[in-house]
């Protein structure tokens, strides 16, 4: 079983994959700021996941900019909270707008019940993680390998 964050700046969409890793569902909406980290942690143990994906918004150049700065800091924190289980960033770009044209067209995210304003993009946040899940769990499975880089955690590393 995996997680997925979607880090943003006001929330942080989750998403799990089933236990043989084949399909994401979407999880929950968590606020971001104080306690995030430590709600994000107890997803993992309650769900047991063996590992966690942080989405990566490289810019289309590949260059990192401020947002992806950020998201590789929330994955560096994540990783020193989780160890020993592994931290993946991987590349989102385009996750937000797949979830929201899924959500357009009466996909499934939608029948959540949330038709405006903050309840709408807290199930976009989710759906973004959906996306990005199930495309690692795609990409894995097609190339054998799994996407990304592995955060390295400070700890046990001198």
């Amino acid at each position: 079983m995996r997680l997925a964050v979607d880090p943003g700046n006001a929330r942080i969409g989750v998403a799990a994959s089933d236990p043989s890793g084949m399909l994401a569902s979407p999880v929950e909406t968590v606020p971001r700021g104080r306690g995030d980290l430590q709600r994000i942690a107890l997803l993992v143990l309650e769900r047991q996941a063996r590992e966690v994906v942080v989405g990566y918004p490289a810019s289309l150049s590949g260059e990192e900019g401020p947002a992806a700065r950020s998201a590789r800091e929330f994955a560096n924190a994540l990783a020193k909270l989780l160890h020993p289980v592994p931290v993946r960033l991987v590349d989102e770009r385009l996750t937000t707008v797949t979830a929201q044209g899924q959500l357009l067209s009466g996909a499934s995210f939608a029948k959540k019940g949330a038709r405006g304003g903050r309840a709408r993009r807290s199930v976009i946040d989710q759906a973004a993680a959906t996306v990005l899940l199930q495309s690692a769990l795609d990409q894995e499975r097609s190339t054998g390998h799994p996407p990304g880089e592995i955060v390295r955690s400070s700890q046990g590393e001198e």
